[in-house]
């Protein structure tokens, strides 16, 4: 009796770059056991990816053009619940991998880290198991157990990273100045920062918030 042919690990792969996706390929082209059967360029055609290839293991850049890619994975995890997700991202920031680790990434990888770490990853993925780059976890393990940023102390730093004085920021959420400066004063706590820029640096560093 003929041995059964090993399982091929079919691979999506969304980035907006194409020498992403080309470098990708070209990583996994050598391989027996992986196959890139579709590409896209954003979060929507994606989704329409995903729905008609049905892949073991999507390959999901962060930053796309039309959305993020946590909310594309969660549009296909939504409708497909099994679906496995590998972040793939530039950005180091603590915030961003435990969001996406949080609503169901199966792991998360630095684009500079892939040609050494790609391969590994795919095949721990399709076997059920969550990846971290060394990178990242390490970023996550320097701020476990920090408080996180409440909705609205991140709305009053959005402001401050826009440049908006106290007043105006009070103005646009309806509060008082009063209750803007004791958001800043546990901004500052909870991020260890010494003034407004030193937080939004800092948050901005751990992907908290984007400008």
């Amino acid at each position: 009796m003929a041995a059964s042919e090993p399982r091929i690990i079919s691979v999506l792969v969304v980035d907006d770059h194409p020498l992403l996706r080309d470098g990708v390929a070209f990583a996994l082209s050598g391989e027996s056991d992986m196959r890139v059967v579709a590409n896209a360029t954003d979060g929507r055609s994606a989704i329409e990816a995903f729905r008609e290839h049905r892949p073991d293991v999507t390959l999901m850049d962060l930053q796309l053009p039309d959305m993020s890619g946590v909310d594309a994975m969660c549009a296909i995890r939504a409708e497909f619940p099994d679906a496995s997700v590998l972040i793939l991202t530039t950005y180091r920031g603590d915030a961003q991998v435990t969001n996406a680790m949080r609503k169901g990434a199966s792991g998360f990888l630095l684009k500079a880290s892939l040609r050494k770490e790609l391969r590994d990853a795919i095949r721990a993925v399709y076997a059920g198991r969550r990846v971290l780059s060394p990178e990242a976890a390490s970023d996550v393990a320097a701020h476990i157990g920090g408080d996180m940023l409440s909705q609205r102390e991140l709305e009053v730093l959005r402001a401050v990273a826009l440049g908006y004085g106290n007043k105006r920021i009070a103005t646009e959420l309806n509060v008082s100045a009063d209750t803007v400066k004791a958001h800043l004063k546990s901004i500052f706590s909870k991020l260890d920062a010494n003034d407004r820029t030193h937080a939004v640096v800092t948050a901005v560093k751990r992907g908290i918030i984007q400008i």
